[in-house]
């Protein structure tokens, strides 16, 4: 027996999350200023679901990254370094015919005009993800299953893949979805919005930027999001520099196959019964319990991978079983330490200095001022900077 059939049968849980998708060698400009004219560049590794997996290891979590790379010294590279922040990497695959993912990338921020990003993943080993090819058991070995839009955009075989993991089966983990839409990676397919709100529909939990969302599907606000998104018993549309809005309800309006998953996270929300079976596919959702949190004010050096590190903060505290409230703050906190300094990458805080200032209460959270440096630093909430 092979598959996703025999994954979900034969996998013990053993991991907290394991995470899929395409991670790449990225190379850092020395200064700023347009690719042409940048001298030289520093070596890194930046891939959405692998940003969430070292965050999540170095937060003390197990957590495993499951992909594809090439059998070349890039490849070499990303598994050692990935490993290196205590990530489990013992399901990854070598591909002798085809090369790891490279990109390099101005120092400005994503969604700025001057920023430029030269991609190099046409036909990597990673685009060559297939349903035939990944190691169902180490994916469904986790409490939970985190997957991202990108893996969806790279080829038809890894669109096919995401559709297996994303179906609803007995045994399924709790599947995490972030939506990820990056529109230079789909072009040449006018099914991208399609194909996006299908997978975030079929998630239990799903992360989408009020920007993307408007982007790929037109929608503007947090509650026509909810709206057009009403499968997911969890969904947190981020909201830039105003924050996050978490929609939490009780029940899932259409079968879900994640009882498994959902059982190990029965203790992770305050207002979801996440051990509740799936609901039949004619049972009303109930009334969300809405929760705004409103985000940090952060020196920014650069504006990549805060995403990635919400997502790792969100489901660090989402596995301790922490309220609403409180998993987003986390996840503003990791998206904080990153957004601080130059990679897609750095230590978190202290889960102790964290769980202090995610104990401030609403005035105090609204002063803080996080610079960089702020999460070596071992102070007392009170003495992080402030106006």
């Amino acid at each position: 027996m092979s598959g996703p059939a025999a994954g979900t049968a034969a996998a013990a849980t053993t991991t907290d999350v394991v995470c899929l998708g395409e991670s790449m060698v990225t190379f850092l400009p020395s200064q700023p200023g347009r690719l042409a004219d940048v001298p030289s560049f520093g070596r890194g590794i930046g891939g959405a679901e692998s940003n969430v997996a070292c965050a999540l290891a170095a937060a003390g979590h197990r957590a495993a990254w499951v992909g594809r790379v090439g059998a070349d010294g890039f490849g070499d590279h990303l598994v050692e370094t990935i490993a290196s922040y205590g990530v489990d990497t013992s399901a990854v695959r070598r591909d002798p015919a085809r090369p790891t993912g490279v990109y390099f990338r101005t120092a400005t921020d994503r969604g700025a005009d001057t920023h430029e990003v030269a991609y190099y993943r046409a036909g990597s080993a990673a685009s060559a993800m297939s349903p035939e090819n990944v190691p169902y058991e180490a994916l469904f070995a986790g409490h939970v299953l985190h997957l991202s839009g990108i893996t969806a955009a790279l080829s038809p075989d890894c669109l096919a893949l995401l559709r297996e993991l994303t179906a609803p089966r007995p045994g399924r983990p709790l599947v995490s979805f972030d939506v990820n839409h990056r529109p230079h990676l789909w072009r040449g397919c006018a099914e991208d919005a399609s194909v996006l709100l299908e997978l975030a529909r079929r998630a239990d939990l799903v992360f989408v930027g009020e920007d993307e969302a408007e982007e790929a599907w037109g929608i503007v606000g947090a509650e026509a999001i909810r709206a057009a998104l009403p499968e997911p018993s969890v969904l947190v549309v981020k909201r830039g520099s105003a924050g996050a809005t978490v929609f939490a309800s009780e029940l899932r309006p259409g079968p879900r196959g994640a009882e498994a998953g959902a059982a190990a996270l029965a203790a992770s929300t305050d207002t979801v019964s996440a051990a509740t079976p799936a609901a039949s596919a004619d049972t009303a959702a109930p009334a969300d319990t809405v929760t705004p949190v409103p985000a940090l004010r952060v020196d920014v050096v650069a504006a990549v991978g805060a995403g990635d590190a919400f997502a790792a903060g969100f489901l660090s505290a989402t596995l301790r079983g922490l309220p609403v409230r409180d998993r987003a703050r986390h996840g503003h906190l990791m998206a904080a330490a990153v957004l601080t300094v130059p990679g897609d990458l750095t230590d978190p805080p202290s889960r102790d200095r964290a769980d202090r200032l995610v104990a401030l209460d609403d005035a105090a959270w609204g002063r803080l001022r996080l610079a960089p440096g702020w999460t070596a630093a071992d102070r007392a909430p009170e003495e992080v900077r402030t106006p």
